[in-house]
């Protein structure tokens, strides 16, 4: 297993769904050991409202989240530089953070997510789609860092 990173940047399109999960269940299983942030390819839109309800499951809370963009990133401080890793959860991250990697040494790894934002008609079929994406990510953690560390684990989460 490669060694676990100091900082990690989850990244997707908006910064409202995919990305924001991954940073809430990156501190909720492995607490203060890294340094985790998200942002996207663009700032055009909210927290999705089904992935805050999804990590509510759990116990994770995403009611705060402010969606930000890569550039808003850099000018509010954040140097993509001081990243040990960055994880793509989209096509469109991907390719956006390995152009970055011609200005920084940055590790890119690419997580291919399900994006639930299109997927049912009902309540009920759109929070299916989105514990598919929410359960995909927390797979692809636990396979890339190892079982969480942080003490105990999210509610309702069978591991």
């Amino acid at each position: 297993m490669p060694r676990f990173p100091a900082s990690v940047l989850y990244c997707c399109d908006h910064n409202a769904v995919r990305s924001p999960m991954a940073e809430g269940l990156m501190k909720r299983f492995y607490g203060h050991r890294a340094y985790v942030q998200s942002a996207g390819v663009r700032n055009d839109m909210e927290i999705d409202a089904f992935a805050v309800a999804v990590c509510r499951e759990w116990g994770i809370e995403l009611d705060r989240h402010r969606s930000r963009s890569f550039e808003e990133m850099q000018a509010w401080g954040d140097d993509l530089g001081q990243f040990d890793l960055v994880v793509a959860l989209s096509p469109a991250s991907q390719r956006q953070a390995l152009e970055y990697t011609r200005f920084y040494h940055l590790d890119v790894e690419y997580w291919p997510i399900l994006d639930p934002t299109g997927i049912g008609e009902t309540r009920e079929a759109k929070l299916a789609a989105y514990r598919q994406a929410r359960d995909q990510i927390r797979d692809r953690m636990i396979q890339r860092f190892g079982p969480p560390s942080a003490p105990g684990r999210p509610q309702g989460d069978p591991r």
